[in-house]
């Protein structure tokens, strides 16, 4: 019973202030603004129905009003100072991935060209990133012999990635696959 009470209590209040509220709002920002404004002060009248003055309902939706737009105004100003930082924040590079995707391609089929020994040597040092010791463990051998191992499939990944491309070659010499350290 005390719903309906409160929902005709406010759609009086509405039916009887509405055209005000929006002349009010209407005189101080765009056209297009006035619609936001006028429903942001009629929720909180609907949220604050029991603090509004019977008497004096239309000042204090006038309050609303005000406290609003200064709100909006706020907001607007915040956007406008974002939008005059992120002018003047330099552009990131945007990188040409292609040649990344290459790269990994070529290691990838490196890669599957390797045997399978090697290329679990490899998995544990990188991809597990175990040290030496427990990587040896893994595999059934040597802390000493799984270095060789690594050691040598790592130089078997380079050369393969190399291929005959003397530009992959050079890359290949300087990039180190897998730790070797214990």
């Amino acid at each position: 019973m005390e719903a309906n009470t409160d929902e005709q209590r406010f759609t009086q209040l509405y039916q009887q202030h509405h055209a005000a509220v929006t002349r009010y709002v209407l005189r101080r920002v765009p056209v297009d603004e006035v619609t936001d404004v006028v429903s942001e002060v009629f929720v909180t009248a609907w949220r604050r129905l029991d603090e509004i003055p019977p008497a004096k309902s239309l000042p204090w939706l006038y309050g609303v009003a005000r406290r609003t737009l200064a709100n909006a105004h706020r907001a607007q100003q915040r956007r406008g100072s974002l939008v005059e930082r992120l002018a003047t924040q330099p552009q990131p590079e945007v990188a040409d991935c292609a040649d990344s995707v290459v790269a990994d391609l070529s290691l990838a089929r490196a890669f599957d060209g390797l045997s399978d020994a090697d290329k679990e040597v490899l998995r544990l040092a990188l991809w597990e990133e175990l040290p030496a010791r427990q990587a040896a463990l893994v595999v059934g051998c040597s802390a000493a012999t799984f270095h060789v191992r690594l050691h040598r499939a790592r130089t078997r990944l380079r050369t393969s990635l190399a291929g005959t491309n003397p530009s992959r070659q050079q890359q290949a010499s300087q990039t180190n696959f897998g730790r070797a350290d214990a």
